[in-house]
């Protein structure tokens, strides 16, 4: 993995514009990581895929992230900033040995970690299934096996209620960085709370904005000077910026 050029990261911005958010986290990955075909990106656990995009983004836009919402008790828009040192979890280089097993009650369940594949297929059903039900996809599409306590082939209805608990917690515990939240609290009227943090959803909208951004300078500066795209983007954002100045734009 390495940082991508501009014309690289414009080129994925471009093939992520008609594509799912999966898609979109995947063309920015696939950029910094030329050497690795994107379905084996796409077999990669969702917090290690989120690991590669956390750095994409400090390669891109530097370490500090700036996030709005709305407090969920009084409305109030709520503006907080921090690193992405803050979220990064730090994981062993090698991705943990699948597949993984709980016990729960005397079952023994064995299960993979989700990856990219797993939320575009969470995504496919319509009507919408719900937070619940986007679970049960989940625990169903990444059980391996089920074994009652005397060892036999269990079917996911005879399983206790506890074992999507216990799978989802296994998962959270051996890939953590699939599941960021920050600590909030509303400065009016004091409620806190924990909020999901999409690191895939945040980057894309500031890559889309970047690229947006940088296609008008392309055409600003090729008005002016008769450079071709490839030229403006061989400058650096500094050169870009003072040529920019000069022309007035």
């Amino acid at each position: 993995m390495r940082p991508p050029t501009a014309q690289e990261m414009l080129d994925a911005w471009e093939r992520g514009l008609a594509e799912s958010p999966v898609q979109r986290a995947l063309a920015l990955v696939s950029a910094a990581c030329p050497e690795t075909a994107p379905e084996d990106l796409a077999r990669e656990s969702v917090g290690r895929r989120d690991a590669r995009l956390l750095a994409l983004r400090e390669w891109a836009f530097g370490p500090r992230l700036v996030s709005v919402t709305d407090c969920p008790s009084c409305g109030e828009r709520l503006e907080t900033s921090f690193d992405v040192a803050e979220i990064r979890i730090q994981e062993p280089a090698a991705a943990p040995a699948e597949p993984l097993s709980v016990s729960v009650e005397g079952y023994e369940l064995t299960f993979r970690l989700p990856d990219s594949r797993d939320l575009a297929a969470l995504a496919e059903p319509s009507p919408p299934i719900g937070v619940d039900g986007a679970r049960r996809r989940l625990f169903e599409r990444c059980l391996v096996a089920a074994r009652s306590p005397e060892g036999e082939e269990t079917a996911l209805n005879s399983l206790p209620g506890e074992a999507l608990e216990a799978v989802t917690d296994g998962m959270a515990a051996a890939d953590p960085q699939a599941d960021v939240e920050l600590s909030l609290q509303c400065a009016a009227c004091g409620h806190a709370w924990l909020a999901p943090f999409d690191i895939a959803s945040f980057f894309w909208t500031e890559v889309d904005a970047w690229a947006r951004r940088l296609l008008y300078e392309i055409h600003v500066l090729a008005r002016a000077y008769g450079w071709r795209e490839g030229d403006v983007l061989a400058l650096s954002p500094w050169r870009r910026s003072a040529y920019l100045e000069l022309i007035g734009a």
